[in-house]
């Protein structure tokens, strides 16, 4: 055990998932032997906590922190909780005008809120497997003006990610924090809200030095986490953007590329 342990700020999809959602006996055996040697290994994700928790089980994980929704949710994992979770802190924003900005652009969007711990109100059914929980669909009005949420899902299968980009830019979304994926994809957060500042409570709840924090990641959402983080890591085939973020690059997802960082910490 460890007497100076490290908080070790895990992505999820692309940096100990693969791309067909497989976990790799390296990667869970070196989380496993890294959380055994008295370090905290927080997940954080721009998945929702309900997505979050089956990966947490396949990991072993029952108690300690995850962040959530992009830093918007920060969850205390507890097996005496019902579930086994406590939602300790949520971050929440109007969407209507972002939301109704980029509708009136992209009419044919499709628009998701999150309701934490539950699943998602949507204007139309997203396709299978990509959104967790329970879905309740809406029109689109009544989801634009439903009020404070923690997090929005943008997915429009006819635009590009780099048709997001652009279009972000010259609608200048002042108001909200966005993330876009690499495909027709972009989350939608409160303002200043990141994984990094998830992190950064969970880091102060612990009491860890911020001098022994990792992050590793490989998406555009996980640039702000590998910036606060004092080693931040790259997994090999992330792009140079989040490369330049890092501190060091890993191998890729293929090569278990998290399981050799994490390896370094034993």
């Amino acid at each position: 055990m460890t007497s100076q342990p490290w908080l070790v700020a895990l992505d999820i999809d692309g940096t100990l998932l693969d791309y067909d959602q497989t976990l790799s006996d390296a990667v869970r055996d070196a989380v496993r032997d890294v959380r055994a040697a008295g370090h905290h290994v927080v997940l954080a994700s721009g998945r929702s906590l309900i997505a979050m928790t089956p990966v947490a089980q396949l990991l072993g994980i029952e108690t300690g922190w995850m962040v959530a929704s992009n830093g918007a949710v920060t969850v205390r994992l507890d097996p005496s909780e019902p579930g086994g979770w406590r939602v300790t802190d949520t971050v929440t924003f109007d969407p209507g005008p972002a939301m109704r900005l980029l509708h009136a652009e992209m009419p044919g969007a499709r628009f998701a809120v999150e309701d934490v711990g539950v699943g998602f109100r949507l204007n139309e059914l997203f396709p299978e497997g990509e959104l967790d929980g329970e879905h309740s669909v809406v029109d689109f009005e009544e989801l634009a003006a439903g009020g404070e949420v923690t997090r929005v899902v943008v997915r429009s299968p006819d635009d590009t990610s780099d048709d997001f980009h652009r279009l972000v830019e010259r609608l200048g979304l002042d108001e909200v924090t966005y993330a876009v994926g690499y495909t027709a994809w972009m989350d939608i957060a409160p303002q200043g809200v990141s994984k990094a500042t998830g992190l950064e409570q969970v880091r102060e709840r612990l009491g860890i030095d911020s001098a022994r924090t990792l992050a590793m990641g490989d998406g555009h959402n996980d640039v702000e986490m590998l910036r606060w983080a004092a080693r931040g890591v790259a997994m090999g085939h992330a792009d140079q953007a989040v490369r330049d973020a890092a501190d060091e690059v890993t191998g890729t997802i293929e090569d278990d590329g998290a399981a050799k960082v994490l390896r370094s910490l034993l």
